[in-house]
């Protein structure tokens, strides 16, 4: 004879079923979990230790005032900096960079590259804003050279340029000019050579949405943005201050005492570092053993080509185009610094 199951038993198998299907689901634990976690507990501990034992070795302090010096002077350009880019991706339609373009794609180019400074935020913005354009009709190579001139044209930079190097003001032109040939010479080169196979547009959403408070996508833009910047900003002055302190003169001399070596050695340092535009200046200029023309051209590349912006834009665009776009932008920036900075400094 069949027994009846009563409600309050067949709830309890279904929750206790829902209990190991929830369990199977979760992920195992790390193979090695005991000595990660041996690890994470003794190695920040050892290291408080040795630094603690050399708390007033000369390097150490080079260090702390190169990383302090680095980030004190940087953080109010990126404070303002992401406020701006948060007011405009909250308050500013998108409509408005469309109008502002000419119908023909060689033309816009150029007209998108000058519009980059109207967004004064760091590079890490400029990826989905460029990404808005291209879902609302703007041809691509216009919505690429906005994307590599924004950050670096925009008058926070520059603002921040100008103060990191006092009285050369060659440096700021030098810039502003090296990054807007770059960004217009990659929107030509796109239209030229580009392939929409290459390109797998996300749906990201920038700007205001409707029924949603203005004052809150601000909020949480800047904090966004902020926070993502702001962690870049003393990695890259922690980058730069053991840069300064560890590497021995003598490799510096090997670099630095070449031009075109110099050049190249601080363009794979910008991409390497990742450093925010509104910060990279500063960092520049506390590499003080290399020429102006190779932290030009630190300047111009970092903006454009980084790790994080490598990262950004195959999450964003595909693998495919960040690959042949971020080596093509390299190399353009790089010979853009030089020639222009060739020519000013």
């Amino acid at each position: 004879m069949q027994r009846t199951v009563e409600p309050e038993e067949a709830a309890e198998a279904t929750e206790a079923g829902a209990a190991v299907t929830e369990q199977d689901a979760r992920p195992a634990p790390p193979r090695f979990w005991p000595l990660l976690l041996l690890a994470a507990a003794v190695l920040p501990g050892a290291a408080v230790v040795l630094v603690g034992r050399w708390p007033e070795g000369p390097a150490l302090q080079a260090w702390r005032t190169v990383c302090l010096a680095v980030t004190v002077q940087a953080m109010p350009f990126l404070l303002l900096g992401t406020a701006l880019s948060g007011a405009i991706n909250a308050f500013v339609p998108t409509r408005v960079f469309t109008r502002l373009l000419p119908g023909r794609p060689a033309l816009a180019v150029p007209v998108a590259s000058v519009a980059g400074a109207v967004l004064p935020g760091c590079e890490c913005a400029s990826v989905p804003v460029a990404n808005s354009l291209i879902g609302r009709g703007v041809t691509p190579a216009a919505a690429f050279a906005f994307l590599l001139s924004a950050p670096a044209v925009n008058p926070v930079v520059l603002t921040a340029t100008a103060i990191a190097f006092p009285g050369n003001p060659a440096m700021v032109l030098a810039r502003l000019l090296a990054s807007l040939a770059a960004a217009v010479v990659m929107g030509w080169l796109w239209l030229w050579r580009g392939r929409e196979e290459w390109l797998r547009p996300a749906a990201r959403h920038t700007g205001h949405r409707a029924g949603h408070s203005r004052w809150t996508e601000f909020r949480q833009g800047f904090q966004h943005d902020f926070l993502h910047a702001g962690g870049f900003l003393v990695v890259g002055a922690m980058a730069a201050a053991t840069f300064n302190v560890t590497v021995p003169r003598s490799v510096l001399d090997t670099f630095s005492g070449s031009p075109w070596l110099s050049v190249l050695f601080l363009a794979g340092l910008a991409v390497l570092l990742a450093v925010c535009s509104e910060a990279d200046a500063f960092v520049a200029a506390s590499l003080t053993g290399f020429s102006p023309v190779a932290r030009l051209a630190f300047m111009v590349v970092g903006p454009m080509v980084d790790l994080k912006l490598i990262a950004l834009q195959t999450g964003t665009f595909g693998r495919a185009f960040a690959v042949r776009f971020s080596a093509a932008t390299l190399v353009v920036a790089v010979l853009c610094a030089a020639l222009i900075g060739g020519v000013l400094l």
